[in-house]
């Protein structure tokens, strides 16, 4: 009689839980116990996952040292074992994992660091988009610059941070000290990737609400609007605008075409 076969959500609960024997119905070679075979497997498993995570959050790891980086994680893949069988899209919820996480509470901007990482990773493996001739705007009418509105790039992403880690995350990977940088500065980054390379744009002042409003599909006088109200600089808010590889295309349709 054969015995009864293992269920998929059975296999990766006990995969995933150090703890728990192997499940049942799962047999060895000619019968034989498969305790230890499966605990091979269940190691070699998690140490993927823990070789993704640190590809994926390399700044994090230099931030804490390679063996708290690796018990870390370990404990994560316990808690949040992957949904998709894409090793990149791993790690979402270790941002807010690292939020609640005692041992790294001596570095509070360790999440948000986290957060921008795995935007870089978002923004590379983002659909490929020809980016926004800078010299777009040069042809529209004065009249009509106010109602432009620009087509986001698939690659960008934005985030207002409570700490300076698009900074740190852009020097640790460019081989750059973060000596001397404050890392409780709050900061907005915009992500982009224009070409091949992931790029990490720091945000002027009022720069978060400037570019939200331009992805959110605001036209060009409505996000200046919005910046102005935060006494922010628009002639560099535009050329960052023109210049990023943040946006594709312009439209110059008014609102009354969209009906």
């Amino acid at each position: 009689m054969r015995p009864d076969p293992v269920s998929s959500g059975a296999f990766a609960e006990a995969l995933f839980m150090p703890d728990m024997p192997p499940p049942a119905g799962l047999t060895g070679r000619e019968g034989n116990s498969p305790a230890r075979r499966f605990a091979v497997y269940r190691n070699n498993v998690t140490v993927s996952l823990i070789d993704a995570m640190a590809s994926i959050f390399p700044t994090v790891q230099n931030l804490v040292g390679e063996d708290f980086f690796r018990a870390m994680a370990r404990l994560y893949v316990t808690a949040h074992p992957p949904t998709s069988p894409l090793l990149f899209t791993y790690g979402e919820r270790f941002p807010a994992f690292l939020e609640n996480f005692p041992p790294a509470a001596e570095l509070p901007f360790l999440s948000d660091v986290a957060r921008v990482e795995r935007l870089w990773l978002d923004a590379f493996h983002a659909a490929d988009a020809a980016p926004l001739d800078p010299s777009a705007l040069s042809s529209v009418p004065v009249e009509d610059l106010a109602g432009v509105r620009f087509q986001p790039h698939p690659a960008t992403r934005i985030a207002r941070l409570s700490h300076a880690a698009g900074t740190i995350t852009r020097y640790d990977r460019s081989g750059i000290s973060l000596e001397g940088l404050n890392p409780m500065a709050a900061e907005s980054v915009l992500v982009t990737r224009p070409a091949f390379d992931v790029r990490i744009e720091i945000l002027p002042k009022a720069g978060a609400g400037f570019f939200e409003a331009l992805l959110a599909g605001e036209t060009l006088g409505n996000a200046c609007l919005a910046a102005g109200e935060e006494d922010g600089d628009i002639p560099t808010l535009l050329s960052l605008t023109l210049t990023s590889g943040a946006f594709t295309a312009i439209d110059l349709h008014q609102e009354s075409d969209r009906s």
